[in-house]
């Protein structure tokens, strides 16, 4: 599970979905996307992304379910 911010969510997903970018995602396929948040202020995004970091996998998995119970990829319709 990866934990990240952007301010390009369709730019960022293109290069996972693409492998462009060495590190966590390419070496372990994590290009799906399950979960994201919109936030105004970068500040806000960044508390966020570190309050998530730091929970455990089962209160991320739950978050998830909230929503996308299915674990459907939310950017399978987008254009790559």
């Amino acid at each position: 599970m990866y934990i990240g911010l952007t301010n390009d969510l369709e730019r960022r997903m293109f290069e996972h979905k693409n492998k462009l970018v060495s590190g966590f995602t390419s070496k372990y396929g994590v290009d799906k996307l399950m979960y994201f948040e919109h936030y105004q202020y970068v500040n806000d995004a960044i508390k966020r992304e570190k309050q998530l970091k730091n929970w455990n996998r089962q209160w991320k998995i739950d978050l998830i379910e909230q929503d996308n119970n299915k674990w459907e990829d939310l950017s399978s319709d987008w254009i790559y």
